[in-house]
């Protein structure tokens, strides 16, 4: 990248073309300039037969400056710096300040072009491209022009998992104000790579970064978080707060929205629970054994009087029917299934 600076003190981040794109561009123009210019002589020298020696010869130099100087010259003027081989290349002529060129600088580039390119076979261009930062010919240098690329191919950018599902709006309250960009920006980079690196490199950055970030919120992170989830949630907290801020409850609704399609669509797939560990929780207590049906039924020390302890106790019907059959009095085929047992 080539940092220009505007007339407006705003940095501009344009990228130089290289050597190879611009040999070719101009090959390409010098290829269409002379095809044009032998047409044209042919036609013009055919249609001039009955002139001499003389004012052919000059007209033949007419039509190598007209075509071969002004042509080009003509063709970036009107075109703000884009001729047919820059076109095809994905090419354009600029100022040094990014702006778009006019006849002054495409007059001075064509001129000096002349010289360093027709004359020299294209030498002198070649070493100053070469010798300069910005791979700028003397045409440029003189022009204060720039030859930039319009086609950058797209870097694919890095996607960022979603939080788990267990970690949404956890950190509504969490004050962000005081965490600087540059770590917020170090956050996502990590976020984006974190799958390539390697996993104890990977969890102690997390757990840097995580740390940072509980030191500018003046909340430590929560126990039993893994610090990548930590990381993700809380940056996710700061992006529906963007959105909520540029486009309000709009923006807030359609956040949500689209922060719980990814967690639910490609959360699994591309960074959801698995790319973050699950929640590190306490063991769970072990349960008590259950007690004996006689003690569930009637605890010692309830028994009516005139009953043996062990026994159970004598049920109405109304009860049985609502409490329903003990498991130890199964209904079998020589009985009815009404939970009563028979006489004796």
């Amino acid at each position: 990248m080539s940092e220009l600076v505007t007339g407006e003190a705003v940095a501009l981040e344009l990228r130089p073309a290289k050597l190879p794109s611009r040999a070719l561009a101009v090959l390409l123009d010098l290829a269409v300039a002379v095809i044009v210019y032998i047409v044209v002589t042919i036609g013009v020298v055919a249609a001039t037969a009955s002139l001499d020696e003389a004012a052919q010869t000059a007209l033949s130099i007419a039509l190598f400056v007209l075509l071969l100087v002004g042509g080009p010259i003509a063709v970036e003027t009107l075109s703000h710096g884009r001729s047919l081989g820059k076109l095809a290349c994905g090419l354009r002529v600029v100022r040094d300040d990014g702006g778009p060129i006019r006849f002054r600088h495409a007059l001075v580039r064509g001129l000096i072009g002349v010289i360093e390119i027709l004359m020299t076979l294209g030498v002198v261009a070649v070493v100053s491209s070469l010798v300069s930062a910005r791979g700028r010919r003397l045409g440029d240098v003189f022009a204060g022009t720039l030859v930039v690329r319009e086609r950058v191919p797209l870097a694919r950018t890095g996607f960022v998992p979603p939080p788990p599902p267990w970690l949404a709006g956890r950190f509504s309250g969490l004050d962000l104000s005081a965490v600087p960009d540059g770590l917020w920006l170090a956050v996502r980079q990590y976020l984006t790579r974190m799958q390539q690196l390697d996993p104890q490199v990977g969890w102690s950055m997390a757990e840097r970064l995580a740390a940072d970030v509980a030191a500018h919120t003046g909340a430590p992170a929560p126990q039993g978080v893994p610090p990548a989830a930590y990381l993700a949630a809380v940056l996710q907290e700061r992006q529906t707060r963007e959105a909520r801020r540029a486009f309000g409850n709009g923006g807030t609704a359609g956040g949500a929205a689209t922060g719980a399609g990814a967690v639910g669509g490609g959360g699994a797939a591309a960074g959801g629970p698995g790319a973050y560990g699950p929640p590190v929780m306490p063991p769970a207590a072990a349960s008590p054994p259950p007690a004996p049906y006689s003690e569930r039924v009637a605890p010692v020390g309830s028994q009516p009087a005139g009953q043996v302890e062990g026994d159970r106790p004598s049920l109405t019907p109304h009860d049985v029917e609502r409490q329903g059959p003990a498991p130890d009095e199964v209904p079998s085929d020589d009985r009815p299934a009404t939970g009563f047992a028979p006489p004796a």
